[in-house]
């Protein structure tokens, strides 16, 4: 204050303060708009991520994504990967949906329609159709995905079949909200894997129930973090399919296939009596192992904005 009272009437003064004052609003910003491949996000100066949809694509998905500094933190797209090539950024699909296998993109998932806006945070929605063999809507997807400053990224999604249809979710560990992270990054490169109840390792945290999971490893030289995140609020708890060779991703539609054990499959049924299905998740991108990244603020965070 006394420094801006110095000021007086100096418009030069006065211009600097107000520049420095926008560049902070610009280096919180989220900013929203359409590029030559896709919706770019940016935090700030950095491009954060691409959004990718269109009737070309079997799915809508988020790629690459960035961590702070710029660093690709997702597995390359190459169309000649032999080895599970649906694994594309950041995706949602799930297989066994009416006998359809939307996660292996043997159906496929059409943006109908997407508007996104700027800010803190800045906002894509979508009304995504998970199309059926007959040509028409299996699925009706509405999604509000929430992105924040400090690269927390929030799913607020809701599924129904199109009125007087029917969907069946059978029991299936391929699904349903997911990453594939950098070569560099996996367990079987050197990274680490820690969840909320502090189990670790891929082989520990996969299938179980967890707040969050933590998978982190190196880029480029220097450490990074993916944070995925269940919600209490969600009809049932999930289960995380997190793998040593890169894939780490989370479902409530497993409950057999992620214990082992048929007998407790729990297959979901969406018809007039249970129309719809409302779920939350959050993914936060860090710097740093688990604790420098504070992945556990960022949970509490997530647990404040998905209401």
């Amino acid at each position: 204050m006394f420094r801006f009272w110095k000021c007086g009437l100096n418009l030069a003064c006065l211009s600097f303060l107000v520049g420095s004052w926008l560049n902070v609003q610009a280096e919180d910003a989220v900013t929203i708009g359409t590029g030559d491949e896709g919706i770019v996000v940016k935090i700030g100066r950095e491009e954060f991520t691409v959004f990718h949809h269109g009737p070309q694509l079997p799915k809508p998905y988020f790629w690459p994504v960035r961590g702070p500094g710029g660093a690709i933190l997702t597995r390359p797209i190459d169309p000649n990967e032999k080895e599970h090539p649906h694994h594309r950024g950041i995706w949602l699909s799930v297989d066994e949906v009416n006998d359809i296998r939307f996660w292996a993109e043997k159906g496929r998932i059409i943006t109908r329609d997407v508007k996104f806006s700027s800010g803190s945070p800045g906002t894509i929605q979508l009304i995504n159709d998970w199309m059926g063999i007959d040509g028409t809507p299996t699925l009706i997807e509405t999604t509000k995905i929430s992105i924040y400053p400090n690269r927390l990224i929030t799913y607020d999604t809701t599924i129904a079949p199109p009125a007087g249809k029917l969907a069946r979710f059978d029991d299936t560990k391929e699904g349903l909200f997911g990453i594939r992270i950098a070569q560099s990054m996996r367990e079987k490169e050197g990274g680490k894997v820690v969840n909320s109840e502090g189990k670790k390792t891929t082989q520990e945290c996969w299938g179980q129930p967890a707040r969050w999971v933590d998978y982190t490893g190196m880029v480029d030289s220097r450490e990074y973090g993916v944070t995925i995140m269940d919600h209490p609020g969600n009809f049932r708890p999930s289960r995380y399919h997190v793998r040593d060779y890169g894939l780490f991703s989370i479902s409530p539609f497993g409950e057999g296939a992620y214990q082992n054990d048929p007998t407790k499959s729990k297959p979901v049924i969406l018809d007039d009596v249970t129309p719809s299905i409302r779920l939350r998740y959050g993914l936060y991108i860090h710097q740093g192992n688990v604790a420098e990244g504070n992945a556990e603020a960022a949970y509490e965070q997530f647990l404040k904005i998905a209401k």
